[in-house]
C-alpha cells in the first residue's frame, strides 16, 4: 500500500520535476540549500584521442544533483499566438551507471524526494551509431539509417521514458575547444513534453536541438526547441520557439542514499523491460505507442511492477507480467504499413 501511494505521489510530481517536463513548480529557483561541489574539467590533452575526450565527457555526468528546469517561450512565429507563461521547477537526481561497454554509455537518472524514489529519464551514448529508432509523429517511432558520410566522430544520444519507451534521438560531435566539452545534437523530431501535454492540445511535436555542456560545477541541458502544429493533411505550422536551459548541480549534503538502493535493489527487473524493448525494434522495425500522450497507465503499470519485484525478486515471474503489460499497452508494426502483429 505504501509502495501504491508512493508511485501515485510521484505520478503527480514528476510533471514538476523532469528534464523533459516542468510545470510551474517554483515561481523562481530558490537559493542553493545545499553547497556546490566543483571538480576540474578535464579537457582534451594534445595528441589524446577526440574518442577518449568523448568519453570522459560522458561519464563525467555522473554523479548527484540539484536540478533546475526552465522554459521560456521566444520567438513568436504564428501570428495571434500568446506566448505561454516560463515554466520552473526544480528537483534531486542521481545518475548512475548502468552499462559502459566502451562504444556504448547508458546513464540512468533517479529522482530523489527524502525516502521517495523513482526512476526518471534514461540516456544511452553510442559512438558511430549506423542506424537508430526516430520518433516520427502520432506516437510512432521507425528506425531509420543515417547518411554514412554523416557518421564518422558522432555520439548519438538515445532518450527514454521513465518506463524505458523511447522519447527522442539525436547525432552529433562533442567539442572539446577551450577545454570546455560541449556535445550539439542534429535537429530531431520529439513528442509533446509532460510539462504541457496536461495542458494543452494546440500543437502536437516539438522540433529541437539539443547541447550538453561539462562545467565546473556540474553539467547543463539546453534546448533550442520549436513547437510544431501538425494538421491531419500533414502540413506542418510552427507556433513558438522556445529555450530550454536544465541545470544540473552538483551538491553536497543531501541524502541519495535512497535511490543507489533503489537501484540496487531493481536493476535487473529494469534490464530485462531494456531487453524488451530492445527485442520489438530488432524484430518489428517499428513501434507505436497507442494512447494518448496524457495517459499515465503504462508508467504506473511498470513502476508498480518494480516495486513489486523489488519486495519479491523473481525475475521469471515478473518478466511474464511485464510481458503482460506490453501486449496491452504496445502496438509494434512492421516497417510495411498495414501490418501488425
Amino acid at each position: 500500500m505504501k509502495h501504491s501511494f508512493a508511485i501515485a505521489t510521484w505520478l503527480l510530481i514528476l510533471p514538476l520535476l523532469t528534464a523533459c517536463a516542468g510545470k510551474t513548480y517554483l515561481a523562481k529557483p530558490a537559493a542553493p540549500a545545499y553547497p556546490t561541489v566543483e571538480r576540474p574539467v578535464v579537457g582534451c590533452a594534445a595528441g589524446e584521442r577526440a574518442f577518449d575526450c568523448d568519453r570522459r565527457a560522458i561519464l563525467s555526468m555522473l554523479g548527484e544533483y540539484q536540478v533546475e528546469f526552465r522554459f521560456d517561450e521566444t520567438v513568436v512565429l504564428k501570428p495571434g499566438y500568446e506566448r505561454k507563461q516560463p515554466k520552473r521547477s526544480i528537483g534531486f537526481e542521481a545518475v548512475v551507471l548502468v552499462e559502459d561497454t566502451g562504444k556504448k554509455i547508458s546513464l540512468q537518472h533517479i529522482l530523489v524526494m527524502g525516502d521517495n524514489v523513482t526512476k526518471h529519464w534514461r540516456q544511452d551514448w553510442i559512438y558511430e551509431m549506423p542506424r537508430h529508432w526516430t520518433y516520427v509523429g502520432n506516437q510512432r517511432f521507425e528506425q531509420r539509417e543515417r547518411d554514412a558520410a554523416a557518421i564518422p566522430g558522432t555520439w548519438t544520444q538515445l532518450v527514454y521514458e521513465v518506463n524505458d519507451a523511447p522519447r527522442y534521438s539525436g547525432s552529433g560531435k562533442w567539442n572539446h575547444r577551450y577545454g570546455i566539452p560541449t556535445w550539439t545534437s542534429e535537429r530531431s523530431w520529439r513528442p509533446l513534453p509532460r510539462r504541457e501535454y496536461t495542458k494543452r492540445a494546440d500543437y502536437q511535436l516539438i522540433n529541437s536541438e539539443n547541447r550538453h555542456t561539462i562545467a565546473p560545477q556540474g553539467w547543463t541541458h539546453e534546448q533550442d526547441n520549436t513547437k510544431v502544429m501538425r494538421a491531419e493533411d500533414g502540413k506542418d505550422v510552427v507556433l513558438v520557439r522556445e529555450f530550454g536551459f536544465n541545470e544540473y548541480r552538483r551538491i553536497g549534503g543531501y541524502d541519495f542514499g535512497p535511490a543507489q538502493a533503489y537501484w540496487k535493489s531493481t536493476s535487473e527487473f529494469w534490464a530485462a523491460a531494456r531487453a524488451r524493448w530492445n527485442n520489438e525494434f530488432a524484430t518489428h522495425g517499428s513501434v507505436t505507442l497507442p494512447m494518448s500522450s496524457s495517459e499515465e497507465g503504462f508508467n504506473k503499470a511498470v513502476l508498480e511492477l518494480a516495486d513489486e519485484y523489488r519486495k519479491d525478486p523473481r525475475l521469471d515471474v515478473y518478466r511474464n507480467k511485464l510481458d503482460d503489460i506490453f501486449r496491452k499497452f504496445v502496438n509494434v508494426t512492421t516497417s510495411e504499413p498495414g501490418k501488425k502483429r
